[in-house]
């Protein structure tokens, strides 16, 4: 299949499904850049991502579903299953996003972060894995998937740091504030600061989306030259891949909004 190609492009292109896409692709161009580049628009890889995204959404919501129907009945729902099913497999999932989150920043706040992160972990490892079905593209293998989703984790830090610490958050920013004379180191340690925090989703979104090209090419190289073979150890790399990348994300993102909404005491 060629470079960019998925079986969604081949489904969709020339649809009217397509052609709103592409409409959306233009109009979210337009709000960005101020530009609108109907060329650049139908592009595959500028299209074709979309149509994955939407899939693992879907996908995502089917699970949850499922999932909630079967615990709306408290009484069996107490008893676990004693198979793989949806429900267990998300329980499993929650329950490890939960436990990662709480040991870093703590129960409580990991509770109330768990729809966010866990949201985040869900999109991110389906859609990984799709990389790994033949036929199909990862949407994380594209810059505009993995940016959107590290500045709404950038957006989430600041606002709810402002939310916990008023202007402290802020102030935090120049390092420690000493006498009147120290204003050069502080606003030294301010453009520091700033710089190191937008760098925070730049490096998010191009370690999630340069790992996945790489995965995804790997893979798909391995599935070319060896069409008749299974190429196991090459699905187990990628597998486990895909569930780093998913753990490297959601680590950092908690870390990141751990430290904005802790309180630090030598700022007050």
């Amino acid at each position: 299949m060629p470079h960019g190609e998925s079986w969604f492009t081949l489904a969709f292109r020339g649809t009217t499904l397509w052609d709103n896409v592409v409409n959306l692709v233009m109009v979210i161009n337009n709000l960005m850049t101020g530009e609108s580049d109907s060329i650049l628009a139908n592009e595959t890889g500028h299209v074709g991502h979309v149509f994955g995204a939407l899939f693992i959404l879907l996908l995502i919501a089917v699970i949850a579903f499922l999932a909630s129907t079967k615990v709306k009945d408290t009484k069996s729902a107490i008893v676990p299953e004693d198979r793989l099913t949806v429900r267990t497999f998300v329980e499993l999932f929650v329950g490890a996003a939960y436990s990662m989150m709480s040991d870093i920043m703590g129960p409580k706040p990991a509770r109330y972060f768990l729809p966010l992160i866990g949201t985040c972990a869900f999109f991110i490892l389906f859609s990984n894995v799709l990389g790994l079905v033949p036929g199909f593209t990862p949407p994380t293998d594209n810059l505009n998937t993995t940016l959107a989703m590290a500045l709404v984790i950038f957006l989430a830090t600041h606002v709810y740091g402002i939310k916990e610490n008023g202007f402290n958050h802020v102030k935090h920013l120049f390092g420690p504030i000493v006498a009147w004379y120290a204003l050069p180191l502080m606003l030294l340690m301010f453009c520091i600061e700033v710089i190191s925090h937008i760098a925070r989703p730049i490096s998010l979104s191009i370690r999630l989306m340069a790992n996945m090209v790489a995965d995804h090419l790997v893979v798909g190289a391995f599935l070319t030259v060896f069409a008749f073979l299974v190429p196991v150890p090459v699905m187990v790399l990628g597998t486990l891949v895909c569930i780093v990348q998913t753990l490297v994300f959601c680590i950092l993102s908690t870390v990141y909004i751990g430290l904005a909404i802790q309180h630090d005491e030598g700022h007050h």
